[in-house]
């Protein structure tokens, strides 16, 4: 038998098989989509302390892109929010990232912010309209909150001698806790309630215009 005629006896027992198999795809393999992935930004990565900005009224942008144009602006807050991230947030140690009785600025990055378009009373006092940082002194049972006028100095030295403010409002247990620090207003009877949350713990100082 010739070299020509094995070849093409062998190719005749080698299609139907492979026809089989095509019509039957084994379950063992499996396809991966061609779908390409977006890569990391290659510009600017996303903070891992996002600043936000909360607004009174509460959704002051969205009533403005609406075209209420008769809402005023009355406050606003502007800070970076820390995570938890099964970190001990509050506390007597060193381990604590946030320990009693220490100024601290009540957010990351840059000092948090505060900014009053008309006076206002916080916690009955009275406080002039303006552009504020915020920072407090917390403790396990209250915190000291404190105005202060030293701007863009990132909340890491404090000047006491700035403080327009202080005030102190009782500690409120917050469960569930809160992965991130948050800050909000609130309307209330008066006026509003600004609200500092984060973990288990929650103050509220009030506002009355």
């Amino acid at each position: 038998m010739t070299i020509k005629i094995k070849f093409l006896i062998l190719a005749a027992a080698v299609v139907p098989f492979l026809s089989c198999n095509q019509s039957k795809p084994n379950p063992e393999i499996r396809l991966q989509p061609s779908v390409t992935k977006e890569g990391v930004n290659p510009y600017v990565a996303i903070d891992k302390s996002p600043m936000d900005m909360s607004y009174f009224p509460k959704d002051f942008p969205i009533l403005r892109m609406n075209g209420a144009g008769e809402t005023d602006l009355i406050a606003r807050v502007i800070y970076s929010r820390p995570q938890r991230k099964g970190r001990s947030i509050f506390g007597n140690s060193e381990k604590n990232l946030v320990q009693y009785g220490k100024e601290w600025r009540m957010g990351a990055n840059e000092a948090t912010e505060i900014e009053f378009f008309k006076n206002v009373k916080i916690s009955g006092h009275p406080l002039s309209k303006g552009r504020y940082i915020l920072y407090c002194i917390p403790t396990e049972k209250s915190w000291t909150i404190v105005f202060n006028a030293n701007l863009f100095t990132w909340g890491l030295h404090m000047d006491p001698q700035k403080d327009v403010l202080r005030v102190t409002e009782p500690v409120i247990e917050q469960l569930p806790p809160v992965e991130e620090l948050t800050i909000f207003f609130e309307p209330s009877a008066t006026g509003a309630s600004l609200y500092i949350v984060w973990d288990t713990v929650k103050v509220k100082v009030p506002i009355n215009f």
